[in-house]
């Protein structure tokens, strides 16, 4: 699968695969079970003062719908999506964008923004296929975060 750049903003809206949801503000949709992903969450949930953010497990109906209908495999490596006003993003570029709108920490991310999109690709992809082997795995929602816990999508 290859993610589907050229999807119209809310065109999950009229695939009858997707479940209706609430999409207001952003979305990150990201693996449940990874160490890494439930870190870039907590950030999330720690450092959203607008608290605008939601954040959705791909092991929901919901995410694994969502990243198929952008033609991402939910169960492959490569399944961090981020849905901004009806429009999808991934890869580096959506944890910049979502780094910058949550701010905090996530500023941080602001480094790789200069990188080719190409870069950023490739070492998104490193790091997505050697997550589990190099971190473990974890339970997005076994952690006893509150905060965390309100943003989840189910």
């Amino acid at each position: 699968m290859h993610f589907r750049s050229d999807r119209d903003a809310y065109s999950y809206k009229r695939d009858p695969s997707v479940p209706t949801f609430d999409d207001r503000g952003p979305i990150a949709f990201m693996d449940g079970d990874c160490v890494l992903c439930t870190f870039g969450a907590r950030l999330i949930a720690r450092f959203d003062h607008k608290n605008a953010f939601r954040i959705c497990r791909v092991q929901t109906p919901v995410g694994r719908a969502m990243l198929e209908h952008y033609g991402i495999n939910p169960d492959g490596p490569e399944s961090w999506l981020l849905l901004i006003d009806g429009k999808a993003y991934t890869s580096i570029d959506a944890m910049i964008r979502a780094g910058a709108r949550v701010g905090g920490l996530g500023w941080l991310l602001q480094v790789l923004r200069p990188l080719p999109r190409p870069v950023q690709d490739w070492l998104y992809r490193r790091i997505a296929r050697n997550r589990y082997r190099l971190l473990g795995r974890t339970d997005m929602c076994a952690v006893p975060d509150p905060r965390l816990q309100a943003k989840l999508l189910e």
